[in-house]
């Protein structure tokens, strides 16, 4: 009878920073941000907690955002500046009602 011999491995340390919530690739990126937006980002996160308990990151806020405005279908064709894509944006996510 052939008895394998396994080698005790240490368990793995614990990784520095934060744990990793992403399961597809990603990139880390800087973009500059008016602190009007800053503040209305906390604000939205700190809404969220309070009403439900979950904890919202800035990030996970913004990419929120980017993904229901991928998946909105607004057409960007000719889209020429910032002001316009925020114009159209809003208009798309704007219920009916508030019009």
């Amino acid at each position: 009878m052939v008895t394998k011999v396994r080698a005790l491995r240490k368990p793995a340390a614990p990784r520095r920073g934060r744990p990793s919530i992403h399961d597809e690739a990603w990139s880390k990126v800087s973009v500059v941000l008016m602190d009007r937006q800053v503040a209305r980002l906390d604000r939205l996160a700190s809404d969220i907690h309070a009403s439900t308990g979950t904890v919202l990151t800035r990030a996970s806020v913004i990419r929120a955002l980017i993904d229901a405005v991928i998946e909105s279908g607004v057409n960007v064709a000719n889209i020429s500046s910032e002001p316009q894509l925020r114009q159209q944006v809003a208009k798309r996510i704007r219920p009916s009602a508030r019009r």
